[in-house]
C-alpha cells in the first residue's frame, strides 16, 4: 500500500498529452471535472517533434484541429508534423489545461474503488484513469534482425529522421504500409536503391493532394472512417481484426509513385542469411541499410490490472473496460471507428469518456448520500 499522505489525490488522471489526452481533457474541462494529464514528455507536441522529418500530415489541416480551435492553416494544406506539435502546444495554452510534462507513468495499480497511479517518485491516488495513448508505444522488430551483419545500419521507424543517418549503398524497407511507403519514395529520391519489402495493403483510388481531394474528401473521412468502418456496422466489424492486424491502405502514396520514384517492392522479409536478409522467395539483398516499418505493440505492460490480452492489447468496449469501472481508454487503433487514431476522429471517443466519468461521478454522489442501512 501507498503512504496516502504522501500521494496526490485527484479525480481524473489522463495519461498522454498528445491529440487524444486534450481531446479528453477539453471535455473534462467542460464537465467541470477535476483532472490532471500526464505526459511523459518534456514538451507537449513532442510525440510529433520526434518522428521523421519530413512527415505530413495525411489529412488536410480543415481536419487536423481539435474541437474548440480550427488548425491555423489554409483548409487543403498538410501540416508538417512540426506544425501539429505547435498547435497541440497553444491548444494546451489556450484552454488552460493542467498538463504535466516530464511525467512517465510507470505503474497503475487497482486500489480501493479508485486507482494508484505511480510516475517515478510521484504517486497520485485517482477515482477515474483514462489511457490517453494510441497503440504505437514499443517498437517490434522480429527478433532474426539480430543475425544481420554488424555493418548495416538498422532503424526502425520511430528512431528514422532523414537520410542522413544512412550508410552509402542500398537500403530495405521492411513493412510497406504508410510509413513504409513515404520513407522508401523519400529514400529513393535521395538516391539510394531502396526496396520495399512486404504485402501491398491497398491504396486510395485518389490522390489527396488533387482537386478530386476536394469532393472526396469529407466523404472519406467523415463518413466512410468514420461512421461505415465502425464497430457498429457489420462491414466495420469484418474490417476491424484485418485493419488491426496489417494496418489501413496507404493513404498519400500510390503504387504508381513508388514505381516512379524507383522503389522496387519484393515479398516479405523472413530472416537472414550470411547476415543479410532473405524474402519469402529466398532472394538474398545485399543491402547496406535496413529500415524497419514493422509496427509497434501497445507497450503498456506498465497496467498493473487484468486489462491486456495475450499480445499485451488493451481489451475494452469502445473504451470502456468490464470490470474495471474508472478505467478508460482512448487513441487506440480502431477503438471504436477507422477515424479512432485520427486527428478528426478522436474526438468522439473522447467525448463519450468524458461523460462516462460525468455519469460515474454522479451515481457514486448519489450512493454516498444514501442513508446506511439499519
Amino acid at each position: 500500500m501507498h503512504d496516502v499522505h504522501a500521494s496526490e489525490r485527484v479525480d481524473t488522471v489522463v495519461i498522454g498529452g498528445g491529440q487524444s489526452g486534450l481531446s479528453v481533457a477539453y471535455h473534462l474541462k467542460r464537465l467541470g471535472i477535476p483532472f490532471i494529464v500526464l505526459e511523459a514528455n518534456a514538451h507537449v507536441g513532442d510525440s510529433w517533434r520526434h518522428r521523421w522529418d519530413s512527415l505530413r500530415l495525411f489529412t488536410p489541416a480543415r481536419y487536423d484541429g481539435l474541437v474548440g480551435m480550427r488548425f491555423p492553416a489554409t483548409p487543403f494544406s498538410f501540416p508538417s508534423k512540426d506544425e501539429m506539435a505547435d498547435y497541440l502546444a497553444q491548444y494546451a495554452a489556450r484552454f488552460e489545461l493542467p498538463v504535466r510534462t516530464g511525467v512517465r507513468v510507470d505503474h497503475v495499480a487497482k486500489e480501493g474503488n479508485g486507482y494508484v497511479v505511480d510516475a517515478g517518485d510521484q504517486h497520485f491516488v485517482a477515482q477515474n484513469v483514462v489511457v490517453a495513448m494510441a497503440s504505437y508505444q514499443t517498437p517490434k522488430i522480429p527478433a532474426f534482425a539480430a543475425d544481420l551483419a554488424a555493418d548495416i545500419v538498422q532503424l526502425h521507424s520511430s528512431e528514422y529522421r532523414s537520410p542522413g543517418q544512412l550508410r552509402e549503398g542500398g537500403v530495405l524497407v521492411v513493412g510497406a504500409g504508410n510509413s513504409g511507403a513515404e520513407i522508401a519514395i523519400e529514400l529513393a529520391r535521395r538516391g539510394h536503391a531502396t526496396w520495399l519489402s512486404g504485402r501491398d495493403t491497398g491504396h486510395l483510388p485518389y490522390s489527396v493532394d488533387g482537386i478530386i481531394s476536394r469532393l472526396i474528401t469529407p466523404l472519406v473521412l467523415r463518413v466512410v472512417f468514420h461512421r461505415v468502418i465502425s464497430v457498429a456496422t457489420p462491414i466495420g466489424r469484418r474490417a476491424r481484426p484485418k485493419v488491426l492486424a496489417h494496418g489501413g491502405p496507404l493513404i498519400r502514396q500510390h503504387p504508381k509513385e513508388l514505381l516512379a520514384a524507383g522503389v522496387r517492392r519484393v515479398a516479405r522479409t523472413t530472416g537472414v542469411r550470411d547476415g543479410q536478409p532473405v524474402l519469402a522467395d529466398g532472394t538474398v539483398l545485399p543491402v547496406a541499410n535496413v529500415i524497419w516499418c514493422t509496427g509497434f505493440r501497445s507497450g503498456m505492460s506498465w497496467l498493473d490490472l487484468p486489462v491486456l490480452d495475450a499480445q499485451g492489447e488493451p481489451i475494452h468496449e469502445r473504451g470502456l473496460v468490464a470490470g474495471q469501472p474508472g478505467l478508460y481508454f482512448v487513441g487506440l487503433h480502431f477503438l471504436y471507428a477507422l477515424s479512432s487514431t485520427m486527428i478528426h476522429g478522436v474526438a468522439r471517443d473522447a467525448e463519450r469518456i468524458a461523460r462516462a466519468i460525468a455519469s460515474r461521478r454522479t451515481t457514486i454522489a448519489q450512493h454516498a448520500a444514501l442513508p446506511a442501512a439499519h
